[in-house]
């Protein structure tokens, strides 16, 4: 394990950034339900009137959302929101993007921070009730990350184990409320969850999937539990419950941007370098907002 730590000071940039999370022990807070629409009418508008597209992505989770050498945004969500502005506003400059946690992505809608989040956001039942989601445009499921000499075979064998997450993540509500009985240690951002891994803090590390293909490419020593958390579910932007508008021109924006094979350009990109050559891209992006689950 100390072979492990070491090396992951010097890990590939997507392989430490490719996750994102949480730093509490305590559970995660369920998201607030917005009861009533909040968002103005005209609100494409007021984005016009501003001149800006503000957008919420990661900052540490290669491919799709990370800075680069230069302290640039870029990955495949990034460049969804440029293309975004470029689209709505004639620029792909007009964009701000905000950095964001797993946990900060509704509060951040919520309190009118953002006007769209980016940034792996799993569409589950909880959320729906808190934001409203645009079709999607990814593709996840969750599974279990552990050292390749763990006696861990199966996912049943964690029940009187330590798994590691990141809070705000889909596989801590999923643990969380699924297996309440489970020891789970809990890390602010997913650098902290590998880190703790590394260091054998914990005996597992659960988080999406294709976070998790990657690290394991990149870091020999590691392997993924074959078993799944739950079943394969949609990735999508999201938009402040009510605001129907920037969700509609979200959706036709995917729609058109599907005539284009635009996803798979940013997969061919970003992405497909980082997974196993028999990865079958359809399995990873939703092109057109099409999702067939």
């Amino acid at each position: 394990m100390k072979t492990a730590k070491s090396s992951l000071l010097l890990l590939p940039l997507f392989g430490l950034a490719l996750l994102a999370g949480c730093n509490k022990t305590e559970e995660p807070a369920k998201p607030k339900v917005a009861s009533v629409s909040t968002a103005p009418a005209g609100y494409l508008e007021k984005i016009k009137a501003r001149d800006k597209l503000i957008v919420g992505v990661f900052t540490d989770k290669p491919p799709f959302g990370f800075v680069d050498e230069a302290g640039r945004y870029v990955g495949f969500d990034t460049d969804i929101g440029r293309q975004f502005a470029k689209d709505l506003l004639g620029d792909e400059n007009k964009v701000e993007f905000v950095a964001v946690e797993p946990a900060s992505r509704i509060p951040f809608l919520q309190s009118d921070k953002v006007d769209l989040i980016l940034a792996n956001m799993t569409v589950t039942p909880e959320r729906k009730e808190a934001v409203d989601f645009t079709n999607p445009n990814l593709k996840v499921a969750v599974q279990a990350l552990v050292p390749q000499a763990s006696s861990v075979k199966n996912l049943d064998d964690l029940a009187t184990r330590t798994t590691i997450v990141t809070t705000g993540t889909t596989a801590d509500v999923w643990l969380t409320k699924n297996h309440p009985d489970w020891k789970l240690l809990k890390f602010e951002k997913n650098s902290e969850s590998l880190q703790a891994l590394a260091n054998g803090r914990g005996d597992a590390y659960a988080q999406d999937n294709l976070v998790l293909f990657s690290w394991a490419k990149q870091n020999p020593g590691y392997r993924v539990l074959e078993q799944k958390l739950g079943a394969e579910a949609p990735i999508a932007p999201a938009v402040k419950k009510g605001n129907i508008e920037l969700r509609d021109w979200v959706n036709a924006e995917l729609a058109k941007l599907g005539e284009e094979k635009y996803l798979l350009k940013l997969y061919d990109q970003y992405v497909r370098k980082e997974l196993s050559d028999d990865t079958r891209p359809e399995s990873v992006i939703v092109e057109g907002g099409k999702w067939q689950g």
